[in-house]
């Protein structure tokens, strides 16, 4: 298997080396097509463009205003996902949006209470960084509105009102979104995933030959393709694809070593009991992987995986029998035996996951999966929104450090427009807001991209404003153009998304009356005042990510040791629920670290696709073995306490010191894949042992299966990118 693996690894050429200005010009002109989205855009524009034209023409244009902007903060929370989640989404950020809208126009009375609002505000937004980029884009655009309407202070009657009409235009951008949505979430995904699995299928029943290049070659870059845009996709759906591409990937070429050691058997015992068993195997493996390829594609789990994998796991105990049996030592083929039984436990393994996987993966079983998170303990739950929050209230939280920074920015900016009065004060917050985003540890290449747009927006909106001197249906028609400019090739070029965010502000102000002839300069002062605070908060801790990814990863392996530390120790003798809750949150604080820490990686001048990909997928293998380790934890509660089996002790130091191991290893100790003990044995002789009809026996056996499964695929990729990262020091 290794000679295969290495074979793949020399196939791979990584990119050559990138300095850091050529890195930084890409990162300036970077245009990512596959992230286009007309259809999305369109349902966009309807949503803040309809109440703009329906109140110019009943003259009733600040009621109309104030709806278009909740819909167009909510149309930022917009998406592909499945209806029932995006639903949820939206209308809780229809709920923010009013909010903010009520808040900013309250606070804005009073100079203390407004700046003390502001900051409160900046840092929940920043804050929200650590749960998703959706997330991050609400709290930044709801922060802008906040202190947009901090400018125009009403009373509190008035302040209610215009928060409800923002609610009510969230809750229209919301309809839209569930009404006039014409595709399946992660269909193109799915696809190429289905094309590659069952192309597997294919070159499996085909009898491929070991000596031949490894299958589905084509069908991999495909996947890898449709999958890229997904790296910095940290969502459970999105990890569960990756995921399943990763386990595509070593299964092909565990299945040609098999395929391998089914040629030397045949030439030594041909017509054997053991190629008969490796054949059907193969046969086995086959109708499986073709039940996967159906069940992406039909969006639908295929009902006859369990029945043919049940089929599968009983031939690597045949196998084991002939090993023993007195036959095998006076036909000399124990060894080859061994080493087929050997590796039909590891595909056997791959299989398992991956039929797992792709349940969870269509529609229907995200649903059910959502309903069993549903029914958990919300500490307990893999993507518990308050959980991952509480664990990121820390100093070594990098979203925790990002919102303090945001907060002292939008306070101390906020602060010296009122006190200098300077025109159109807000401005100059407001640009903080925009500029100042957590991946400052790419320098000045993003930052210096988002004031460059920030006033191109300026620039384009009050000169297309000066020269066409537009009445309210031209000024609505410009402000369409720019929402699909802005939802359509936005996130294609981050230098289009944010000339034409500022642009759109600009003519949405003018809207309300504030004429952009003549505030010109007062704006550009403001936006170079506001994009000079940002980037000196860059300027105070610049972090070159490559040089902090690995111990960002060790720390989360560490946690993650101490976590199934406290989880053994609840099995083996009692349960401190006080220790798991900190070790979870631990857990969870190293991998948003992690998922944090990656993101500024990729925006990095100079980072090779490959790293991305090899860390993007290391981190959706960690997230399954936190899965399996909550899942465990959860059976502390649910099941009835029966004694630890000595096997399960030792599968348990095992999975320590693999996870020992691969953290020294990314702290510089030397490692090679030899040195890992072997998880795939440890959970064979677990699963033999102790009663499988034992609820808690059982539970321990599904999950430490996962384990073994997660881990080994994770310190696959880590030694992976460990080794390429010597190549490219070299």
């Amino acid at each position: 298997m290794q000679s295969a693996e290495a074979a793949e690894r020399r196939s791979e050429a990584l990119p050559a080396k990138t300095s850091v200005w050529s890195g930084f010009g890409q990162t300036l002109v970077r245009y990512q097509s596959d992230k286009v989205n007309p259809w999305l855009a369109a349902r966009n524009t309807i949503g803040v463009a309809l109440p703009l034209a329906v109140g110019a023409a009943l003259g009733r244009i600040p009621s109309s205003l104030a709806i278009s902007t909740g819909a167009l903060n909510v149309a930022f929370s917009d998406s592909q996902e499945p209806y029932a989640q995006r639903a949820r989404r939206m209308c809780a950020a229809s709920l923010l949006v009013g909010l903010a809208v009520f808040s900013g126009a309250l606070s804005g009375r009073n100079q203390f209470t407004a700046v003390l609002v502001a900051a409160a505000w900046a840092f929940a937004a920043g804050i929200l960084v650590a749960l998703s980029t959706a997330a991050a884009d609400l709290g930044a655009i709801s922060l802008v509105t906040l202190l947009v309407y901090a400018a125009f202070p009403m009373p509190p009657e008035k302040a209610v009102y215009a928060g409800l009409l923002a609610l009510g235009g969230g809750l229209l951008q919301a309809v839209l979104a569930v009404a006039f949505w014409p595709l399946r979430r992660y269909f193109p995904e799915r696809r190429a995933l289905s094309d590659l699995y069952l192309e597997l299928s294919r070159a499996v029943a085909s009898a491929i030959q070991a000596t031949e290049s490894p299958p589905a070659s084509a069908q991999i870059t495909q996947a890898q393709r449709a999958l890229a845009a997904l790296n910095r996709d940290h969502s459970i759906e999105g990890e569960r694809y990756r995921l399943l591409l990763s386990q595509a990937e070593r299964m092909r070429l565990s299945l040609l070593t098999l395929r391998r050691l089914r040629t030397r058997i045949g030439r030594e015992n041909a017509g054997g009991p053991e190629v008969k068993i490796l054949d059907l195997y193969f046969a086995n493996a086959s109708r499986i992987l073709g039940a996967i390829g159906h069940s992406l594609v039909a969006g639908a789990p295929a009902r006859e995986m369990d029945e043919f994998l049940e089929e599968l796991e009983a031939l690597p105990e045949r196998l084991r029998e002939l090993c023993e049996s007195p036959e095998a030592a006076a036909m000399d083929i124990r060894a080859m035996r061994n080493d087929a039984r050997i590796q039909m436990d590891a595909v056997t393994g791959q299989l398992r996951s991956a039929v797992d996987l792709a349940t969870t993966a269509t529609p229907a079983g995200l649903a059910a999966f959502e309903g069993r998170e549903a029914g958990r303990p919300w500490s307990l739950r893999l993507g518990g929104t308050l959980a991952t929050l509480r664990a990121n209230f820390h100093l070594q939280s990098a979203a925790f450090r990002h919102a303090i920074r945001l907060a002292v920015c939008v306070a101390a900016g906020d602060g010296l427009a009122r006190g200098l009065e300077l025109p159109r004060s807000y401005w100059l917050p407001m640009t903080i807001a925009i500029v100042l985003k957590p991946d400052f540890t790419a320098t000045f290449s993003r930052g210096v991209l988002r004031l460059a747009g920030t006033f191109a927006g300026l620039v384009l909106a009050t000169g297309l404003f000066h020269v066409m001197l537009p009445g309210a249906t031209a000024q609505v028609v410009l402000i369409a153009l720019l929402m699909f400019l802005m939802r359509c090739f936005g996130p294609a070029n981050y230098g289009i998304l944010v000339t034409a965010v500022t642009a759109l502000v600009v003519l949405l102000l003018a809207m309300s009356g504030v004429s952009p002839k003549g505030v010109i300069a007062a704006r550009g002062l403001n936006t170079v005042a506001g994009g000079a605070i940002a980037l000196v908060a860059y300027w105070i801790w610049p972090t070159w990510e490559r040089t902090q990814v690995g111990e960002a990863m060790a720390q989360m392996l560490d946690a993650y040791r101490e976590y199934l530390r406290e989880v053994r120790e609840g099995y083996i003798r009692s349960p401190s629920f006080q220790a798991l809750d900190r070790a979870r949150l631990a857990g969870r604080l190293a991998r948003s670290n992690l998922e944090a820490s990656i993101d500024r990686l990729s925006a990095e001048p100079g980072t090779p696709a490959a790293t991305v990909k090899l860390l993007s997928g290391t981190l959706a293998s960690s997230h399954r073995l936190a899965h399996a380790m909550m899942a465990l934890e959860a059976g502390l509660s649910s099941s009835h306490p029966v004694p630890a089996r000595e096997v399960f002790r030792r599968f348990a130091s095992d999975v320590d010191l693999t996870l020992y191991y691969l953290a020294s290893a990314l702290r510089g100790s030397p490692l090679t894949r030899e040195a890992l003990p072997d998880l795939r044995e440890d959970h064979h002789a677990l699963v033999h042992t102790g009663d499988p009809l034992t609820e808690r026996y059982s539970l321990v056996n599904v999950e430490t299966d996962r384990i073994t499964n997660s881990l080994n695929t994770l310190s696959e990729e880590l030694l992976r990118w460990m080794e390429s990262g010597k190549r490219a020091g070299a």
